[in-house]
Parts: C-alpha cells; sequence; structure tokens
C-alpha cells in the first residue's frame, strides 16, 4: 500500500520499506504462534497430569465406594486371610535320584520337613515364607504368572490358560 510518505521516493527504497513493515508484522507474528503454542503445550501437560492423578486417587476403590487393597501391576492384593487359603505341607523327599526340587523366589532347594505352599492355579510349590512375601506384593505365580488367588483356577491376568504340571513334591 503507498502512502503519502511513499510521493518522491524511488520504487526501491518503497519496497525496502514495505518488506520492513513485513519482517515487524511476521516477527509480532511468530511471538503469538509461540505463546500460543506454549499454553497448548502447558494445557496438555495439565490434563494428561490430571488424567494420572485421577488414575491414581480411583485405584483401589470398589464400585460401593469402600477401599481395596490393589498391588502395582493393578491387580487386587491378597490378604493374610487369602494366603491362610493356600495348601500347605512338609516337603518330603520322594527318591535319592530324583533331582531337588528349587523355590524360585530364595532359589534354595526344598529341604525334608520345609514348610511349603502349593499354588492349586498352576501346581506350582515354594516355601511357605516366600511365597507368603511375595503374594502380598504381586497376587501372582513367579513362574507362570498365574492368578494365586484359587477363585480364578487357570487365569493369567484374564486370560484362560491350561493348568501347567506337578512338580514332584507331595502334599501331606
Amino acid at each position: 500500500m503507498i502512502k503519502l510518505e511513499h510521493i518522491g521516493m524511488s520504487r526501491r527504497e518503497i519496497c525496502k520499506e514495505i518488506f520492513q513493515e513485513i519482517v515487524q508484522l511476521l516477527t509480532v507474528m511468530e511471538i503469538v504462534f509461540s505463546v500460543v503454542l506454549l499454553f497448548v503445550g502447558i494445557a496438555v501437560l495439565v490434563v494428561i497430569h490430571i488424567c494420572i492423578v485421577g488414575r491414581a486417587f480411583g485405584r483401589g476403590y470398589e464400585e460401593d465406594g469402600s477401599m481395596d487393597q490393589i498391588s502395582n501391576n493393578g491387580t487386587k492384593r491378597m490378604s493374610p486371610a487369602d494366603l491362610k487359603m493356600l495348601p500347605s505341607f512338609d516337603y518330603m523327599l520322594a527318591d535319592k535320584g530324583s533331582s531337588p526340587v528349587v523355590c524360585v523366589v530364595c532359589l534354595e532347594n526344598f529341604g525334608n520337613g520345609d514348610k511349603c505352599k502349593f499354588l492349586p492355579n498352576c501346581k506350582h510349590s515354594f516355601h511357605s515364607q516366600c511365597i507368603d512375601s511375595w503374594l502380598l506384593k504381586t497376587p501372582i505365580c513367579p513362574i507362570c504368572r498365574t492368578s494365586a488367588d484359587p477363585s480364578k483356577v487357570g487365569m493369567i491376568f484374564g486370560e484362560e490358560r491350561g493348568v501347567s504340571s506337578h512338580d514332584g513334591a507331595e502334599l501331606v
């Protein structure tokens, strides 16, 4: 756009002045665009934060509003009463030629007379003390990830699963 002050100026000077005005306008637009992007980014972070915090506070509540224990992986924790419901036995060596049975939690061999627990869903056995501390934190078998909850026989995190073979320990 030609202004009154452009009269008497050469074309080159007019173009130079118009170019400078365009550069100033673009600079202002860049600043405005950067500020808008900054606020959009902050808004996205706030929404993500609200979702994460809401999920964390919402975890562990049943539909009736009562609090239920939830482990880190989102499954229900086992209570000490649930642990007492798991079958216990004293380990007895089967044969002299058989290979030793190892507790995968502590990596120790089962000894004759050790107090052990048996997970009925997957048929794996462990030292009672070892599996109790494990199941209080994570209610799944440390070997095959099958749910240790007796009401969920044959389930791995909600998927149907076949039951594995018994590891050689005798229930007494």
